[in-house]
């Protein structure tokens, strides 16, 4: 008995042969997983330099540049339609996220707060949004009515605020004491003033990360953008990308059909697009990825 005590509480402990045996099983299994995700993406970057010729003729794995060419990426450039799909999908950031912020730090503190009149009533309708919505066919009449629809408005106000990343704000003002309020209270602050001049900065990590649910949502929306909009010059970066995809590249090659580029380049332009539209989000990532985990872990926590 004192043995095993001594061996259990001792500084250094001798590993078994079990012991290398797992540890190297999953390191293989670690590295396995790695090559499938990364794979997929070093796929993508090396078809999109390589000539549409080979990828017709050998479909399937691609390791590195086969005649390497940018030729694709100058067609993608050289196309309006990408061009003005940057600049509508940077319109609806620039737009859309102070008003995300703004309205789930407002809901957050509401949600925070105490002794605050009808606060069940209204506590309930708003998750009641959270889990049921008009539909689809309302949802369009209720835009086209509005005189929202053909619209970068339409991308921007129906979602607005999301619940989910107001409780997460909840969560995070409810971790701030209640003395820091209090006392600005009696020195004559409002909520305004309390919202902005003390809640705020207490809580940047998850401004934060809500600032990257936010955006890399609707950096990905394509949905909304096919029923709202009708112009193709009003139409977000991953429409483009999906008609590039799916519609046969029909507005992408468009502007090229006339000079036979589109047989030159139809298969490896689809590549380039697909770098063009992930790599803004990939360089964002790094930047918020230590607040990602603290979002995530308060969101755990609602209660």
């Amino acid at each position: 008995m004192a043995t095993t005590k001594k061996k259990a509480t001792g500084i250094l402990m001798k590993r078994s042969t079990g012991d290398y045996i797992f540890d190297t099983i999953n390191v293989i299994i670690m590295l396995l997983l790695c090559l499938v995700t990364l794979y997929p993406m070093y796929f993508v970057i090396c078809a999109s330099f390589t000539k549409n010729t080979y990828l017709v003729a050998h479909p399937g794995a691609v390791f590195y540049p086969v005649g390497f060419t940018v030729g694709s990426y100058k067609l993608a450039f050289s196309h309006p339609l990408l061009l003005s799909g940057y600049k509508n999908i940077l319109i609806v950031l620039a737009v859309s996220l102070p008003i995300n912020i703004a309205l789930t730090l407002f809901c957050g503190y509401f949600l925070a707060s105490k002794n605050v009149l009808l606060k069940k009533p209204v506590l309930f309708i708003i998750m009641f949004t959270m889990f049921f919505s008009g539909g689809m066919i309302p949802g369009w009449l209720n835009i086209r009515s509005l005189g929202l629809y053909n619209s970068l408005w339409a991308l921007i106000l129906p979602g607005a605020m999301s619940v989910y990343n107001s409780i997460i704000c909840r969560t995070a003002i409810e971790a701030v004491p209640d003395s820091l309020q209090e006392s600005a209270y009696i020195d004559g602050a409002n909520d305004l003033v309390i919202v902005f001049r003390i809640i705020l900065p207490l809580i940047m990590p998850t401004i934060a990360v809500l600032l990257l649910y936010y955006g890399v949502g609707h950096w990905n929306a394509w949905f909304n953008a096919s029923i709202y909009l009708q112009d193709n010059e009003k139409l977000p970066i991953q429409n483009v990308l999906r008609a590039v995809l799916i519609a046969n590249s029909n507005i992408l090659n468009a502007a090229a059909a006339e000079n036979d580029q589109v047989n030159e380049f139809a298969e490896s332009i689809k590549y380039a697009a697909i770098v063009l539209t992930t790599v803004p989000v990939l360089c964002v990532y790094p930047f918020l990825q230590k607040y990602f985990v603290k979002g995530v872990m308060i969101g755990a926590v609602k209660g």
